[in-house]
């Protein structure tokens, strides 16, 4: 008998120990890439590239009664031109199926054939002001993750950025929380990175540091030549 529990004790033992490398790995690496998009992004304002502002018109926010997922697939649909709902996916499918990025690329595809839409993550600062830069200016508005405010909590959101003014440090984005938002440029990339959400729970950050969640994604539609 004691010689079983001295066998489970050190099973149990080795078991947590596993579960500790595992953790710790994990958030060294997820330390590592945070770190790396974090590159300074000061030479925007003097690079000629940027001097236009670039906007795409048209685009109406609403207020989100699903999902925030589902929303910007509706916004985007009706500036689209199309009537996907959020109401029209959740019948569709009984659930919400794009509670991750992969799973909101995934859907866009499916929900709008006429555009390619890739997932790029983790792309630093200036990579990620880049994308949304050239998006915009192809006149296609830019889907993104990041960390937004509802009723005083930080929460993690889908939302669509429709213009971008760099010269005067100006992004608009439609949030499906209801409203437009003008912030900056530093204050996007902080909400993006997810720096700006403060006391993020543990199980969150335990899904960035295994990739079900990522920081500075962006969903980039691009309009099919046969379409």
């Amino acid at each position: 008998m004691k010689k079983s529990i001295k066998i489970t004790i050190v099973v149990i033992s080795s078991f947590i120990v596993a579960i500790g490398l595992t953790l710790g790995i994990a958030f060294s690496v997820l330390a590592v890439k945070s770190n790396n998009i974090d590159n300074d992004f000061s030479a925007i304002y003097t690079n000629d590239k940027y001097n236009t502002a670039v906007n795409v018109d048209g685009v109406k926010v609403i207020t989100q009664e699903v999902s925030c997922g589902y929303a910007v697939i509706e916004i985007f649909s009706a500036w689209n031109g199309n009537d996907i709902t959020e109401n029209s996916l959740y019948n569709q499918y009984g659930k919400v199926v794009t509670s991750t990025g992969k799973s909101f690329c995934n859907e866009f595809n499916k929900q709008f054939p006429e555009y390619k839409t890739d997932i790029y993550k983790w792309l630093k600062n200036t990579e990620l002001i880049d994308k949304v830069y050239e998006s915009l200016q192809n006149g296609i508005p830019v889907p993104f993750e990041w960390a937004a405010k509802f009723n005083g909590e930080w929460t993690l959101h889908y939302s669509l950025i429709t213009g971008m003014d760099i010269q005067n440090d100006k992004v608009t984005v439609a949030n499906p929380y209801g409203y437009i938002e003008t912030l900056s440029i530093k204050e996007l990339l902080d909400r993006t990175s997810f720096k700006a959400f403060n006391n993020m729970p543990f199980f969150y950050r335990l899904a960035f540091a295994f990739g079900v969640f990522e920081k500075n994604t962006a969903f980039i539609p691009t309009k099919k030549v046969n379409s």
